[in-house]
């Protein structure tokens, strides 16, 4: 039942290849864990749960671990995307784009140019 009611959140897990996952019910509590790639990773699937379950959900507990806490995301530019737009995304603020920028002036010279295909590190902040 209650694994029904969290399916989203397992099918999340799923598309975004959380390692070493596992899923348990264990009287009426879903038990969940595994390591997500990034802090992102990690924050889409609680956001995901307190979706669902609200801010603090007791038919469910989750012990997500990351894999790579040096940044925060990595994001694969797609046609159309700008730096703002993706700062968007990650931060919900545009303006922030300097930040990623900055992250990025390996294979970035201009912040005005950006390239499909090119992927970028997305910096805690």
């Amino acid at each position: 039942m209650v694994r029904a009611k969290y399916q989203d959140v397992l099918d999340l897990g799923e598309k975004l290849n959380i390692a070493e996952g596992n899923v348990e019910e264990v009287n009426g509590q879903l038990k969940v864990w595994g390591t997500a790639a990034t802090q992102y990773e990690k924050n889409l699937i609680w956001d995901k749960i307190k979706e669902i379950g609200g801010e603090e959900p007791t038919d469910i507990m989750a012990d997500i671990k990351v894999a790579d806490e040096s940044v925060y995301a990595r994001h694969t530019v797609s046609s159309g995307e700008t730096l703002g737009k993706i700062a968007k995304q990650y931060y919900g603020e545009p303006g922030k784009y300097q930040k990623i920028f900055e992250a990025n002036t390996d294979i970035l010279k201009n912040p005005d140019m950006i390239h499909p295909g090119q992927e970028l590190v997305i910096p805690n902040l």
